[in-house]
Formats: structure tokens, C-alpha cells, sequence
């Protein structure tokens, strides 16, 4: 039996804002296709900047830098020849607030085809599209309404479309259900489940309860290092760090 590629490995990743403020330290870790991983620690540890290394969203921040390689399916993202364009369709990113265009639903979902050019029926697209978000339902009889005027977690779900839209390998997720009600973070963990068949997603949550119910595996950060990474189930049982342990039962943190 052949391993499974991993769809990002990360090796001897050192993050820095500015020289010599180093942020993140020592990163060695791979992330498995079709699989769900989040990222957990305290406020400020490291976790979202790590997320944000992984389709390069840091590169907009003068000053920063980054040593070591992140190679998605066997390519370093940050080599001459990597495309920040194709890296950031290949690699979507879904944000802690809804970030609706102020737009129609249809033109949300089409944005990002139109924009690459992609040869596509855009019906089709924005239907699969929304189909794939859960939202299909909710929304078909008024693909032309403002999206502004849906609630938040229908926000997200088609957020969540638009990137699904210009068909990538992975979704990134930074906090995105802190801004939803029980309800509607719900429906986006039920999504995730059923997303994964067909992505590989890494999420970043506060959340250790929304950890534990949606990754199949689990990395600990804190004070820019990864502490220790493992499947979810192991790390919230059997943590191999004090510090984990520490961290999970909420003695520290």
C-alpha cells in the first residue's frame, strides 16, 4: 500500500513580520488531502499567521518573510515559479467575517470564474457552486437579490461558494464561524463534513469543542511553535505534551 502524498508539507518553516521579529519558529508538519485540520492555541500563539502562509495572504504585509518551504503537492509556493494567482485559486481562503460583495448571489459566485476566465456554463458553476455550500435551497429563487440581505451564516455559506466556485484543492478557514449564531455555526460544520470528500480544508477556531467535533487531525501552537500535532482524537485524549494537556483541560491558556 503507497502512502498518500500529503496536499501541503510543511519543513523548517520560520515566519518573521519584520527582521528580526520572529513569529513562528520550526514548523514541520504535513497536511493530509481530503482530510479536516484545525488549528488550535491561544490568542496570538500563531495559528492564523501559519493559515495565511499556506496561500501566501501574508505577502501583502510589507516586511515579512518567510524561511524553510511549504510545498503544495510536491511544489514550493514560494519558489520564482509559483503564480501568487493560481496559489490563491488553488488554495482558498474563507475569513473569520463574512465578506459578501455587495453584489447580486449570482455575481458573488460567478466573480472568480469571470475574473480567471474560466471556459464554464456560469449557470452550472453557480449552481453546483451553491449546491456544494448548502445553500442551493434557500436561495434559487433569488439568485439576483443583494447578498448583503442574507443573514450572516448564509453570508458565510456563500462565501464559502464563491471560493468553492473556481474549483480549488484546498480550503482554508480562519475563525470562520465566530461571527454565527449556534445555529448557523451548525450548519458550517455540517458543511465541512460533507466538503472534505471532495477538499482538503485546515481551520483555525478558538473552539476546542468545534475542534474535536469536526478535524480528523489536530495541531497545537503556542508562542509561534507547534507544540504537537496529532490526530484529533489523540490529542484530545492522550496528548503526548504537558503542555497540551495544560492547554485542552483549560488549566493554562
Amino acid at each position: 500500500m503507497t502512502e498518500t502524498q500529503p496536499a501541503f508539507t510543511v519543513q523548517n518553516m520560520d515566519f518573521y513580520y519584520s527582521v528580526p521579529k520572529k513569529t513562528l519558529s520550526n514548523i514541520n508538519l504535513d497536511i493530509l488531502p481530503q482530510k479536516v485540520t484545525a488549528l488550535i492555541g491561544p490568542s496570538g500563539c500563531g495559528k492564523s499567521t501559519f493559515l495565511r502562509c499556506l496561500n501566501r495572504m501574508n505577502d501583502t504585509i510589507p516586511g515579512t518573510r518567510v524561511d524553510g518551504k511549504i510545498l503544495l503537492n510536491g511544489q514550493d509556493i514560494y519558489s520564482p515559479d509559483m503564480d501568487v494567482v493560481t496559489l490563491r485559486q488553488r488554495v482558498g481562503m474563507v475569513f473569520q467575517k463574512p465578506n459578501p460583495f455587495p453584489q447580486s448571489i449570482y455575481d458573488n459566485v460567478a466573480f472568480g470564474p469571470r475574473v480567471m476566465g474560466l471556459d464554464v456554463n456560469m449557470g452550472e458553476v453557480v449552481e453546483t457552486s451553491l449546491r456544494a455550500a448548502a445553500l442551493w435551497d434557500e436561495v434559487k429563487d433569488d439568485l439576483k437579490s443583494d447578498a448583503m440581505g442574507l443573514s450572516l451564516g448564509q453570508q458565510q455559506r456563500l462565501c464559502i461558494a464563491r471560493v468553492i466556485a473556481v474549483q480549488p484543492e484546498v480550503i482554508l478557514m480562519d475563525e470562520s464561524t465566530s461571527a454565527l449564531d449556534p445555529i448557523a455555526t451548525l450548519r458550517v460544520e455540517e458543511l465541512i463534513a460533507d466538503l472534505k470528500k471532495d477538499y482538503t480544508i485546515v481551520i483555525v477556531t478558538h473552539n476546542m469543542q468545534q475542534a474535536a467535533r469536526v478535524s480528523d487531525y489536530t495541531g497545537f501552537f503556542w508562542l509561534g511553535e507547534l507544540v504537537e500535532f496529532a490526530p484529533t482524537t489523540e490529542m484530545f485524549t492522550v496528548p503526548k505534551q504537558e503542555l497540551t494537556e495544560a492547554y485542552i483541560t483549560g488549566r493554562m491558556g
